[in-house]
């Protein structure tokens, strides 16, 4: 049984491990076909990347060229492809296929599985989300990860909702709850929030997912912005405007982005002040992604220019 990290000389330490699917998207378009390195774990675990923070990634891959395609991406943002990565026959992959206003609609061909892994619990954040948290027999690992780093690290989940891979509404929200009450932070779209929650509203939602246990909910709405809510405040967030060349990976640089922040944030827990600056920079990040085709998130030096104020 593998560590899921351990730091050492050949491991450093990782600010984040995010636990979660690796695979290719296939992007058809008018303009044609192109392949790039995705799955919402492995694109939250590049983000975080290119942003400058320490991360790793547990997922499960094939040793094909698909794979090697993945490591070689997740690589060159400085992301760490944990032990055990390798252990699937053939690599996942997903055809989006891009409409007029450059959203996407998906079909997938994936498995998903994880090798007997051993949290050490080292890092500071816990990411998990999407594909990996519902399809079984991989969905189950992935909670008792969640359950046994509880107590040790910041624990964030992103359900990021495929109707098409999932079994009933019912038993997708009952798993969906069953991890909120394992996180921290939970972030829905308004699509996830709107399919798993069709009789409330958004505001109800988010005091929803801190009823189960979540201590900061966040719900994205696109050109409308973003919902941050805790048990004391509620804060809507506007978004940054954007030319759109497409969509795909904007959840999840919004994400990485809101991992950062939870890294950087301070002492001040999740005051007003905290919730705007989060809600901020990973809008700004989503805004960034948008503006160029595929899951291409900024760094952390395009961020902070792009967020320092007009002179």
């Amino acid at each position: 049984m593998h560590d899921l990290e351990a730091p050492g000389p050949a491991r450093p330490f990782l600010d984040v491990v995010v636990v979660g699917e690796a695979l290719i998207d296939v992007v058809t378009s008018p303009e044609g076909t192109i392949e790039y390195p995705g799955g919402s774990p492995a694109n939250v675990a590049y983000g975080l990347g290119r942003l400058g923070v320490a991360t790793g990634l547990l997922t499960a891959i094939g040793d094909d060229a698909h794979g090697a395609a993945i490591e070689k991406h997740l690589h060159s943002a400085g992301v760490t492809l944990l032990p055990g990565s390798y252990s699937l026959g053939r690599t996942a992959s997903a055809t989006a296929t891009l409409a007029p206003d450059g959203s996407a609609a998906y079909d997938f061909d994936i498995s998903w599985a994880l090798e007997p892994v051993a949290p050490a619990c080292s890092p500071k954040v816990l990411h998990t989300g999407s594909i990996a948290t519902f399809l079984a027999p991989g969905a189950g690992a992935v909670k008792s990860f969640l359950q046994q780093c509880r107590h040790e690290c910041t624990i964030t989940y992103d359900p990021n909702i495929r109707p098409a891979l999932l079994g009933s509404h019912a038993e997708a929200a009952a798993i969906f709850e069953d991890l909120v009450q394992l996180t921290d932070v939970v972030k829905l779209s308004d699509e996830d929030a709107h399919w798993l929650y069709p009789r409330k509203d958004l505001e109800d939602t988010a005091a929803h997912l801190l009823g189960l246990g979540a201590g900061l909910a966040v719900i994205t709405q696109g050109a409308q912005g973003s919902l941050l809510a805790t048990h004391a405040a509620q804060l809507n967030v506007p978004s940054v405007k954007s030319r759109v060349a497409d969509t795909i990976g904007a959840g999840d640089s919004y994400m990485a982005a809101l991992i950062l922040g939870l890294l950087t944030r301070g002492t001040d827990g999740f005051a007003p002040a905290v919730l705007e600056q989060l809600g901020r920079t990973a809008s700004m990040a989503a805004a960034i992604t948008v503006r160029r085709p595929g899951a291409n998130p900024p760094t952390l030096e395009e961020l902070q220019t792009q967020l320092q104020p007009a002179p």
